[in-house]
């Protein structure tokens, strides 16, 4: 329920439930419903009910035995606020990411709407990334959603991009994550929509990493834009001994208060 990652934007997977349900365009080729049904015909114990919203309980102290501090992606096999995940076990998650604070927890969610609602029930540490999923012009609410949450560092993860946001307002906003979509039935992702984002977040001076072209072959397809790489991610005050958030791990042009790795 827990693995080393190959996300390029996160380390490590931490998974206390699996399963969902589509909800927008985003989720028709959903790559963790296709390995949910994998693992549970190989005999996979906690996907013995596939891709139907399953409760861990017994992980979810996993990141406390994680001594050496982690940048975490939860559940990457699931949707932590999902309309069948008790408002309860989301407050035993939460309790967990505020004990282990020496680990970062990146959460992502297309319910920005449930988010919204449980957003003063939650005890939002600086550790706690919250991100919202966006795919086109039509969910951009999300991050109108996720920008009045209590989170104290708000990132979005354009993935799959299927569309221009010409839209897009960055302010109150983190971090941006954008990839195109990947496996036998990827669809088109156009250049310029990842070039405008990128442009935005520059003038904006909000970290950018771009993930995967994506395709029937992401390997081949590759992660290079206008030929370099953009692995900027947030530095935090966690991060520094600080109270100033930087950008760090850019190959792109240094913009003020950038740290390079």
């Amino acid at each position: 329920m827990s693995a080393k990652s190959q996300i390029e934007w996160t380390e490590v997977t931490w998974n206390p439930l699996t399963g969902c349900t589509k909800i927008s365009p985003g989720c028709s080729n959903c790559y963790a419903e296709r390995m949910a049904i994998r693992l549970q015909a190989m005999g996979q114990p906690n996907y013995k009910n596939g891709f139907k919203v399953t409760l861990h309980e017994q992980i979810l102290d996993l990141p406390l035995h994680w001594k050496k501090p982690r940048t975490i992606f939860v559940n990457s096999m699931s949707d932590l606020f999902h309309k069948d995940v008790p408002t309860e076990f989301i407050r035993k998650v939460f309790d967990v990411m505020q004990k282990a604070h020496w680990h970062h927890f990146q959460i992502l969610t297309k319910r920005s709407n449930r988010l919204l609602e449980l957003s003063n029930e939650l005890p939002w540490m600086p550790n706690i990334w919250m991100g919202v999923s966006v795919e086109n012009q039509n969910y951009i609410f999300r991050i109108d959603h996720l920008r009045q949450t209590g989170a104290k560092i708000k990132f979005l993860s354009l993935e799959p991009l299927l569309g221009p946001l010409h839209d897009l307002n960055l302010a109150g906003i983190d971090w941006v994550i954008v990839g195109g979509e990947s496996g036998p039935k990827a669809r088109h992702i156009d250049p310029s929509w990842v070039i405008d984002i990128r442009d935005r977040c520059q003038r904006a001076e909000v970290p950018f990493f771009f993930k995967q072209w994506g395709g029937t072959n992401k390997k081949k397809a590759g992660r290079l834009l206008e030929d370099r790489t953009w692995d900027e991610m947030p530095v935090t005050q966690q991060m520094l001994g600080n109270s100033t958030k930087h950008f760090q791990g850019s190959s792109s042009p240094e913009p003020p208060q950038m740290i390079l790795t």
